[in-house]
């Protein structure tokens, strides 16, 4: 049985890829990712807003370590290629540089930073909340491909784009950045929505992990995207079970990406999530992924409407209205 797949351009040996973490900050996780069977490992994201409370020259171990720094804040761009460096010479898998910046120039430093690190390809976390009512939704998407075109210019390794669905229509949105060079797109991030705290009256950061309930957002959308874009699809969000990647898959999907799970059991899960998808495919007769990738995505399933509006009033009519 051959669960071996292509994103970005790399024969993975399976679809699944540990996606951007804190668990990569350490080496050896990284050393029992490779162990465990990930196929790739995405680093956690560089931030820019982490190293604006730094000035040039302040790149040393004293100043990110000292106490009265923001443990969220002790980032060292430096340090940051440092590892990936270290780690591509320390396992064989692809190791995917991760970055996320604020100011237009900057996505294009630490590109090549990460690059000249050794990455073997970058994904670009394009984490951004519009609130200036004046902007119109053009202008946003202008902003995205002009990130996306002017890294790809300078870049040799492979970009991936890691998006939100909050898009207008993200089917045009996804065929231009196809169009503007995006080898991959990542689907979906999964934005932390602050908390209010009653007492203290603070907005304060608020992380839950995903279920895998998460899954059925990027599932629809890559069943929807499936044949009509030339760049690979990763799946990110639920993945919990050797069946959710299976139904990634199925959608259309390329890699599987896994966080939430591996935080929560370990990094050894991805045995379990693996040894899942081969006795399901075992029992229902599939020797390849690609017997089954896109089989059930809107391009090839039985009934291409259930992806669309039709879905949503079927599900309601059908809903089990004891106890209403």
């Amino acid at each position: 049985m051959k669960l071996a797949t292509t994103y970005l351009g790399f024969e993975l040996r399976t679809p699944l890829v540990v996606s951007a973490s804190p668990l990569s900050e350490d080496l050896d996780n990284v050393k029992r990712m490779e162990d465990a069977g990930a196929s790739a490992v995405v680093f956690h994201s560089l931030f820019e807003e982490q190293l604006r409370l730094l000035r040039p020259g302040e790149f040393s171990y004293e100043t990110l370590t000292h106490a009265s720094a923001p443990l969220e804040f002790r980032v060292d761009p430096k340090a940051y290629v440092e590892h990936i460096a270290k780690a591509k010479a320390a396992v064989n898998i692809p190791i995917i540089g991760s970055l996320n910046c604020s100011t237009f120039g900057s996505w294009q430093r630490y590109a090549r930073q990460i690059e000249e690190a050794g990455a073997d390809a970058l994904e670009l976390n394009i984490y951004s909340v519009p609130t200036d009512p004046e902007r119109t939704a053009d202008d946003i998407e202008t902003d995205y491909l002009t990130i996306v075109a002017s890294v790809k210019a300078l870049l040799k390794i492979p970009v991936a784009v890691k998006l939100s669905p909050f898009f207008t229509n993200l089917s045009r949105f996804a065929r231009r950045l196809d169009q503007n060079g995006a080898d991959a797109l990542v689907l979906f991030n999964r934005f932390y929505q602050p908390d209010i705290e009653l007492e203290t009256l603070d907005v304060s950061p608020n992380v839950i992990l995903s279920t895998p309930m998460a899954l059925r957002l990027p599932m629809r959308w890559i069943a929807l995207l499936y044949g009509r874009i030339g760049a690979n699809l990763a799946a990110t969000g639920g993945i919990h079970h050797g069946t959710d990647a299976l139904k990634m898959l199925m959608a259309g999907a390329d890699v599987t990406m896994l966080c939430s799970v591996l935080l929560r059991r370990g990094i050894d899960h991805i045995r379990v999530i693996e040894r899942e998808m081969r006795e399901w495919m075992e029992e229902h007769e599939y020797k390849s992924v690609e017997d089954l990738k896109g089989i059930m995505s809107q391009k090839n399933c039985a009934d291409p409407t259930a992806f669309e509006r039709a879905q949503y009033t079927r599900a309601l009519t059908t809903y089990p209205k004891q106890g209403m």
